[in-house]
């Protein structure tokens, strides 16, 4: 498959209502990463056009607590795709409406892989990194993917190509 294209992204925002809350008023923590699910999805899905799956989550910061009667606003992106497979970098973000205050309260690193119609892995295009910021993150996700792998026991650190260089 040799058709390459941009990296899809998505965005959504939720209201923090009481139900979505623990007993000091914080946005509970599974609420969120079943937000940052949902967004990650709707990118990777663009990107394969396809059904996507979640086959892992990593590296998930909880940098600041998200109070009741915030506005989440979660950002999505593509950061490289490989063969059926492609990592998703999320960024979450909130919003005090009266202060206008908004503030950095998460991110992670989602996978997921592509399902053709009869539920299998699909081959997918590849991303064409274009700022200083993708190429980075772009370069970066075959470390991650690696380090992945090896955690997986799906790979030894003999077999990667990029971890091996920096032991």
């Amino acid at each position: 498959m040799s058709k390459t294209c941009k990296a899809s992204e998505a965005s959504m925002m939720e209201l923090v209502l009481p139900n979505d809350t623990n007993a000091i008023h914080n946005l509970r923590g599974g609420k969120i990463l079943h937000w940052m699910d949902i967004c990650s999805a709707v990118s990777a899905g663009r990107h394969a056009e396809a059904v996507v799956v979640t086959v892992s989550v990593d590296q998930v910061s909880f940098e600041n607590p998200i109070k009741m009667g915030d506005v989440v606003m979660i950002y999505s992106k593509v950061t490289r795709a490989f063969n059926t497979s492609m990592e998703v970098k999320i960024d979450v973000w909130a919003e005090n409406l009266p202060t206008k205050t908004k503030y950095r309260c998460n991110s992670a690193f989602y996978t997921f892989v592509a399902l053709d119609s009869n539920a299998k892995p699909k081959k997918i295009v590849e991303i064409i990194p274009e700022t200083p910021e993708e190429i980075k993150d772009f370069e970066d996700a075959l470390k991650r993917r690696e380090m992945r792998l090896v955690l997986a026991g799906r790979l030894t650190l003999d077999q990667t190509e990029v971890l091996k260089k920096n032991l």
